[in-house]
């Protein structure tokens, strides 16, 4: 089993290429999950964040012929 690695909401829009703001409203929203770190720090788990990424489904050759 990995130990979850975790990144500040800044290192986290950095990787996902979103700004900060992008990343506190995936956590208002649920789409991840915010870790806070004492009163004021937010960390976000990295995997959780890669995960959001989904291939952009294409047609095939034959779907673009129809």
């Amino acid at each position: 089993m990995t130990t979850p690695k975790f990144a500040s909401l800044a290192t986290a829009a950095e990787i996902a290429g979103v700004s900060t703001k992008s990343i506190r409203r995936y956590i208002a929203a649920g789409r991840i999950t915010g870790y806070r770190v004492g009163p004021r720090m937010i960390r976000v788990n990295i995997s959780e964040l890669q995960d959001l990424l989904a291939p952009i489904p294409t047609g095939t050759a034959d779907s673009r012929r129809a």
